[in-house]
């Protein structure tokens, strides 16, 4: 019965790879994925025959099944594009396979050669380990080409399914048989059903498939090779130990602990030793790669170096060794910064060598001109360029862990340059590191001109922040030279009225305490802080400066008790301002009008005088600019002053002026009911 089932699932499975062979013969191909393809249904159609007509243990069947395996995993290889980077060591990784399974082939023909129980017994257990190897091989390069293969191409991913499915059971297959299962006979039916099943994916998977080529990056060869690799260790180990068990005798078990002992310290040295892990990455880069490096997998790793702060919140400055040092596996690296015309020590990063060299102009002056990358070996040795060899000082060449020297220019200027300490593996550096150092140091120099920029713009926006400060202060101090002027000039005509002796004294001392609060805010450092908005009445506010100003110039005052949020001294000094302007504005015997209103949720505050007024233009494009004035003694500071106080305190500031008839100036602020007012009025008299 179970012969029968044998017969019929992989007669079946013969009968649908010999048809799909045949449908894809009469398609168009021409390539060589397509030819592949139709190679290895050919040979799959042939060892299903094989088992169905003699069986699965005939040599004949091994043989085929070997030769299957080597066209799938050839076809595989034909998936992937020619003219990508990292196909050599996929290359490498797919004959690797393929020995395998030639390997189990020529061992199931030297099991013909008539030799001993026991040695037929070795070569039978070492061929089913090889299958064994080469199948859990193959579905790791199946599962590398399904993550490559994008959603879209469905197709593909059915074939890949199939291909997994196959080796799936042949790995059953294998297991049973090492192991002597007593099931053994009802996996290999199994694998009949399985095969039928993979032809059937493989028919779906033919008629969404477009393209059969794909794109594998550098990082997906690096993981088959290393998975295969490990497949191969354990493989190796295991058969190594079986072999030997048969051959040792009563020190078989001590042995095979030496066998397995001696390969995981094998392992875990080469895993863990710098400067092994180091060699087989120079080794692996160079004989199974076109290229060095990775430049996409490099390059993303060097942006997110410069642009991510790491542990510890390193600087910049670290981070640009950091991010050049890791292209080359440089252990550590030195920060040489421009100063003027020469280049002085800055930041180091893991770095061992001597890092007290004094500045040096010629190296500055060099790297500046011709912007090359310096290697220091050739230098110590005296076979570098006459410019190389009179350019690099003598610190950096009695500094032996020093390696190269890479410049950091940015818009043809010397931003500075970086001493590359000696990798683990020495080695010369090359046409690819020079122009990928030459890249690199340049996006870095862009970074490090950057940041000089931005604390260059800090700095300007500190000085621009007390400049600004001075000019309102300035402005503040014409303002009481103004005030005193008119004090002492009515002094000569009203010194002896007791009226004006007490007047006077009250502007002296309103002078000097806002002289005393100007010094004050003169000495802060850094921008003036925001402070919280409290109910106050305007009406007082209002009253408090006509009173100051009364002796200056006649002012008249309109509108009942109103309250609103804002800073007293912050509207105090707006309307002194606006006032000033005002008495400025008309003439002398002008009276200029103070009104305070409520106007919905706001307060008006008007400040109204008859004098010569302004443009539409003016009060449009100029009023409000710094150090713009219409006066030949101003500073243009006033009105741009009294707008940012207001909008400080939530409010705005309109302006109406009409030429040769006057001025209004308008301050809108939030209203407050009047017993909040009253109750913030009482604390602060309590206060």
């Amino acid at each position: 019965m179970i012969t029968t089932l044998v017969l019929w699932s992989h007669a079946l499975a013969a009968l649908l790879f010999g048809a799909l062979a045949l449908a894809q013969l009469r398609r168009p191909g021409g390539h060589w994925p397509h030819a592949a393809f139709v190679f290895a249904l050919v040979t799959t159609s042939l060892w299903a025959l094989a088992v169905a007509g003699i069986d699965s243990r005939d040599v004949a069947a091994r043989i085929a099944a070997c030769v299957r395996d080597i066209a799938w995993l050839g076809f595989m290889l034909a998936l992937v594009r020619r003219d990508r980077a990292g196909n050599y060591a996929l290359g490498a990784v797919y004959f690797v396979v393929m020995a395998l399974a030639g390997t189990a082939a020529l061992l199931a023909i030297v099991e013909r050669m008539g030799l001993d129980a026991d040695a037929l017994a070795a070569l039978a257990s070492a061929r089913t380990v090889l299958r064994m190897m080469g199948a859990v091989s193959s579905l790791v390069l199946v599962h590398h080409l399904y993550q490559a293969a994008p959603a879209s191409r469905g197709g593909i991913r059915l074939v890949l399914l199939a291909l997994a499915a196959m080796w799936g059971a042949d790995l059953i297959v294998s297991g049973a048989v090492y192991f002597d299962a007593r099931w053994t006979t009802l996996t290999i039916v199994a694998n009949g059903a399985v095969m039928s099943g993979a032809a059937a994916l493989l028919v779906v998977g033919v008629h969404r498939s477009g393209d059969w080529t794909l794109a594998l990056s550098r990082p997906i060869a690096v993981r088959a090779l290393s998975a295969v690799a490990l497949i191969l260790y354990a493989g190796i180990t295991a058969l190594a130990s079986h072999i030997v068990a048969g051959y040792a005798g009563s020190h078989a078990r001590a042995v095979q602990a030496a066998i397995v002992f001696g390969a995981t310290a094998s392992m875990l040295a080469l895993l863990s030793t710098p400067w092994l892990r180091a060699w087989t990455k120079v080794k692996i880069a160079k004989h199974l790669f076109r290229h060095r490096y990775d430049y996409r997998a490099e390059w993303q790793r060097f942006t997110d170096t410069l642009g991510k702060p790491g542990v510890g919140a390193e600087t910049l400055d670290i981070r640009v060794v950091k991010s050049i040092a890791d292209l080359t596996d440089s252990p550590g690296g030195l920060l040489l910064v421009a100063d003027g015309i020469s280049l002085g020590l800055g930041t180091a990063w893991n770095w061992l060598g001597t890092a007290d060299g004094p500045h040096d102009d010629a190296l500055a002056a060099y790297l500046a001109r011709d912007a090359r990358i310096v290697e220091l070996d050739p230098v110590r040795a005296g076979t570098a360029s006459a410019e190389d060899l009179a350019s690099v000082p003598a610190w950096l060449r009695e500094c032996t862990e020093a390696w190269a020297i890479v410049p950091l220019v940015h818009g043809g200027a010397l931003v500075g340059a970086i001493v590359l300490a000696r990798p683990p593996v020495d080695r010369a550096l090359d046409w690819e590191d020079f122009d990928l150092l030459r890249v690199a140091g340049r996006q870095a120099a862009s970074y490090l001109a950057e940041d000089r920029a931005h604390a260059a713009l800090a700095d300007a926006a500190r000085f621009d922040e007390f400049n600004r400060r001075f000019a309102f202060i300035l402005h503040d101090i014409k303002n009481l030279v103004s005030q005193l002027t008119l004090v002492a000039r009515n002094a000569e005509r009203h010194a002896d009225n007791p009226d004006f002796r007490v007047d006077m004294v009250a502007t002296l001392k309103d002078s000097s305490d806002r002289m005393n609060a100007l010094l004050a805010r003169l000495s802060q450092h850094g921008p003036v802080r925001g402070e919280p908005l409290q109910p106050l009445d305007v009406t007082v506010i209002v009253a408090r400066v006509a009173t100051a100003r009364q002796a200056q110039h006649p002012i008249v005052t309109r509108g009942g008790s109103v309250s609103a949020l804002g800073h007293a001294a912050r509207l105090e000094q707006v309307l002194g301002q606006l006032v000033q302007n005002a008495v400025e504005a008309c003439g002398a015997d002008d009276p200029i009008l103070l009104s305070v209103e409520t106007i919905g949720d706001r307060v008006a505050i008007d400040v109204i005088d008859h004098g010569c007024g302004m443009t539409p233009g003016f009060v449009r494009d100029q009023l409000f600019r710094p150090f713009v004035s219409s006066k030949p003694a101003g500073f243009g500071i006033g009105a741009f002053e009294a707008r940012q106080l207001v909008h400080a305190m939530g409010g705005s500031l309109e302006v109406v002026s009409r030429e040769g008839e006057g001025t209004r100036f308008r301050i809108l602020l939030p209203a407050v009911a009047a017993p909040v007012a009253a109750a913030a009025a009482s604390l602060e008299e309590a206060a």
